[in-house]
């Protein structure tokens, strides 16, 4: 009786900090979890989903003074092919860009060839690519828009988020590990008293290996 009772102080602490740590670790993962869950659907029946993309298509004229500095970038970008390093459209053309295309660059790695300068941009929901002729100055620009399934979609993949969303998936999968072995704690310590928590557990486990195993080819 006394080893009982002295153990039970000690269990009902480490219930409280499971139990804290449960809730807050659900609490930052909620809406996460909720995306996720509902991208799954989406993902899984994408076949099902009919989105129609939309396409936006530029063309315009390099003046010849920027012209000159994107063939002196050229020529640093075909230099810079044997260090592995990538030289960025110049400031000037960039200006010029969100000035008079109004076209918000960033800082996308730039192909250079011989010809040509092309800027592939692609995003989550979409893509674009910028081709600049290096010969005369003509360029062109196109942008896709697959709509908000699609860009929900490659949120959950990942695809061309960015380091930001990069860094944020791997704080939310931590968060969700720990909201998952701390439920799976609290479980084990009021398992005694809840005789189907072990079967319901083993049934989380074994439905999903079966389908692997059995429906899977």
């Amino acid at each position: 009786m006394k080893a009982a009772s002295s153990s039970a102080p000690q269990r009902a602490y480490w219930l409280k900090k499971l139990h804290e740590w449960h809730w807050i670790s659900s609490a930052i993962c909620l809406i996460g979890m909720l995306l996720f869950a509902f991208t799954g659907i989406t993902l899984n029946h994408a076949g099902q989903i009919e989105s129609k993309p939309r396409v936006e298509s530029r063309e315009g004229q390099l003046p010849a003074p920027l012209l000159d500095v994107l063939k002196a970038a050229q020529q640093q970008g075909s230099a810079a092919k044997d260090d592995k390093t990538s030289v960025p459209l110049p400031d000037a053309v960039k200006h010029w860009l969100g000035e008079e295309m109004k076209l918000s660059m960033g800082q996308h790695e730039v192909e250079w060839s011989e010809d040509e300068a092309y800027v592939p941009m692609p995003r989550p929901g979409g893509d674009a690519w910028l081709r600049v002729d290096l010969k005369d100055g003509a360029l062109e620009y196109e942008s896709t828009d697959r709509g908000w399934i699609s860009y929900i979609n490659d949120l959950h993949k990942g695809r061309n988020t960015g380091s930001a969303w990069s860094l944020f998936l791997d704080v939310f999968a931590v968060g969700c590990l720990v909201f998952c072995i701390t439920g799976l704690l609290i479980l084990k310590m009021h398992s005694e008293r809840r005789p189907l928590t072990w079967p319901m557990v083993g049934l989380g486990l074994v439905i999903p290996a079966l389908l692997a195993l059995l429906l899977i080819h």
